[in-house]
């Protein structure tokens, strides 16, 4: 026993000398300066007992009330920097863009040997050249292309919905679909299973991201534990998420190779690079197509932001409905009187329609999916409003706080298109919504992509659809409430949110059922 408590205090005392030995090199390198506030900290655990288990955008605003729109926090020897406000976002993710855009090495990720998911792959060749192609592809002047695509598309969506309308959560991967016939020509039918895997990694992944999260991040060597060791082992995890990797990379580049090979194909992004591979042979060949692979499988990836980000706004759109009546009618009054009852609005339709415009922007405020979107972190020393910011310190941007700040939002939690409106009615510029899809060199590629999806697929609805409250057999409305997720960077538990929601979808009247069958391209 005495031995025992020896080896305990000798632990205790090792522990402690490293403790100090990592605390006067850390005031070296500081030189006097001070880490921006924030709650005090315990010795070598940091403040990884302040860190929120749940809703953390909720609480990190909460925090800056107290110490700033610039907080510190410290998980082990890991710096933590929140953003809290606009100009903060502006002074460090854009002015200074060039240092603070980095992803952080986390082994949880590491072990999982993704090279392709462009929210969490760090500056690399692979990176730039499938960012190259996003941005490329994603560019307001290429969106007109895809403009047909989409009002078929959407078509398709409001036949759907009129014939089973309590499938809706299934029809509103419409955004997926888009995506799979943009970059690979894939054709999405009802029950295709190959948007699965994206979802499953992000339930996944996503939690584990956020600091203080999972132990492995901050000791690299659990990542040596073997499987069967329970509890301690990321072995298993690693095991599944590489599995549903391989699926996302290699699954709808098959697909195109093998239509390319009998004559099926349709023009695609990975059609149309596969076909330049034509006159290469042997290694290079395969070479080529290897890297291409990957290049090709982050686009994959952009079912993880802007798509989930154009689901988010759709399910926020049928909730808005059907707890805000007032704003459905008003839509619908301004459809009914610049565009009539005997067609479906278009793209040309949009400059004429700003309270629809208004409504599509405070779709993406009101409910946020990445309430502190994707971390980042630092590529050297750095110093901001005199505090002290280390090289390797993780920045998480707080865009919730921003957008649900009382003072620019009144009313925050209340969904009010009009606060995006002018006096004379015209739509009001908000510089500041742009935080939805982040800032700087990481700025979300397909934001113009789920701003052109939002306005068609919402202004359809509602031309068409009236969106009540379900009603249960005796009669009576069911109640709903808005719930978001508790956990993560993104708010995966959101997107699940309409397996319980319930709510009435019915064609206005007659009209907007001859009009929804007169679109029905199936």
């Amino acid at each position: 026993m005495q031995f025992l408590l020896i080896n305990v205090f000798d632990c205790l005392a090792i522990s402690f000398f490293l403790y100090l030995l990592v605390s006067l090199r850390d005031r070296q390198r500081r030189a006097g300066l001070s880490y921006p506030p924030g709650p005090p900290s315990w010795p070598i655990i940091g403040n990884l007992l302040d860190f929120p288990k749940e809703t953390p955008w909720i609480a990190y605003a909460d925090m800056s009330k107290k110490y700033g729109d610039v907080i510190c926090l410290r998980v082990y020897s890991q710096v933590v920097v929140v953003l809290c406000s606009l100009s903060a976002m502006k002074d460090l993710l854009e002015k200074r863009g060039q240092i603070y855009s980095e992803r952080p090495s986390l082994p949880i990720v590491e072990m999982t040997d993704m090279d392709w998911p462009i929210f969490m792959t760090g500056t690399s060749e692979t990176w730039r050249k499938g960012r190259k192609l996003l941005d490329g592809s994603l560019r307001p002047g290429a969106m007109i292309s895809y403009r047909q695509m989409m009002q078929e598309k959407t078509r398709d969506f409001l036949s759907k919905l009129r014939t089973n309308p309590k499938d809706f959560y299934t029809y509103i991967e419409l955004s997926g679909k888009l995506l799979l016939s943009l970059i690979y020509g894939y054709d999405m039918t009802d029950g295709d299973k190959i948007l699965e895997a994206p979802v499953q990694i992000t339930e996944i992944l996503a939690p584990l991201t956020l600091p203080g999260a999972a132990l492995i991040n901050h000791f690299p060597l659990l990542r040596h534990i073997p499987s069967w060791v329970p509890y301690f082992s990321y072995v298993p995890l690693a095991r599944i998420v590489r599995k549903l990797s391989e699926r996302i990379r290699n699954e709808p580049i098959d697909f195109v190779k093998n239509a390319l090979h009998n004559g099926t194909a349709v023009h695609s992004l990975a059609s149309q690079h596969l076909q330049e591979l034509e006159s290469l042979v042997g290694s290079e060949r395969q070479k080529q197509e290897e890297k291409l692979c990957v290049i090709l499988g982050i686009p994959m990836s952009f079912y993880l932001t802007p798509t989930i980000e154009t689901v988010s706004s759709m399910i926020s759109l049928f909730l808005a409905l059907v707890l805000f009546p007032e704003a459905q009618r008003r839509a619908q009054a301004e459809l009914d009187v610049v565009i009539g009852r005997d067609r479906l609005p278009t793209f040309d339709d949009r400059p004429h329609l700003p309270y629809i415009e208004a409504l599509c922007k405070e779709l993406m405020r009101w409910q946020m999916v990445a309430p502190i979107g994707a971390i980042q972190s630092f590529l050297r020393d750095d110093i901001y409003k005199g505090c002290f910011i280390p090289k390797g310190s993780v920045m998480v941007a707080n865009a919730w706080a921003i957008l649900h700040d009382p003072e620019t939002y009144p009313d925050p939690e209340e969904f009010k298109p009009e606060r995006f409106l002018n006096d004379d009615g015209s739509v009001r510029d908000d510089p500041t919504l742009s935080v939805v899809f982040g800032l700087g060199k990481r700025i979300c590629p397909g934001r113009h992509f789920v701003d052109a999806t939002v306005f068609i697929v919402a202004s359809s609805v509602l031309s068409v659809f009236n969106v009540k409250k379900a009603k249960d057999e005796n009669g009576n409305e069911i109640p709903v409430k808005p719930t978001t997720s508790l956990h993560g960077t993104i708010s995966v538990r959101f997107l699940r949110l309409l397996g319980k929601f319930e709510c009435s979808i019915l064609p206005r009247d007659k009209v907007a059922e001859d009009l929804i069958s007169a679109n029905d391209l199936s």
